[in-house]
């Protein structure tokens, strides 16, 4: 299996951040990530969210925006938090949306 593509930490930009966090999916990925306790995650920890072709679809945008890293491992895919490149990149930034989701209105909930 062979390397994936991802953005070096210099060339993340915010427009494509904010972009690939425009979509629940993947902001709870991102909080998924954010909240575990390993330091990486398999495609597998994330079925509850959708079908293996949307998770697909979600983690190479997470990827290609800067947000998240992709290793092959065997047969596995070990997702994991690029946290360190994101806070260098922008401080205080990932921090804060993780907070906004944690708070926020959840899906299908109907607001005041």
């Amino acid at each position: 299996m062979t390397s994936l593509p991802h953005p070096p930490a210099d060339q993340i930009e915010l427009a494509h951040v904010l972009a690939a966090l425009g979509d629940e999916t993947r902001l709870a990925i991102i909080g998924l990530l954010a909240n575990g306790e390993q330091d990486a995650m398999t495609c597998s920890q994330f079925l509850h969210l959708g079908s293996k072709t949307g998770l697909s679809y979600h983690l190479a945008k997470l990827r290609e925006a800067g947000l998240v890293n992709v290793r092959p491992e065997g047969t596995k895919r070990m997702i994991s938090l690029r946290r360190t490149d994101l806070d260098r990149r922008f401080p205080g930034f990932l921090d804060s949306i993780i907070a906004c989701r944690a708070v926020g209105p959840k899906p299908g909930k109907a607001q005041d």
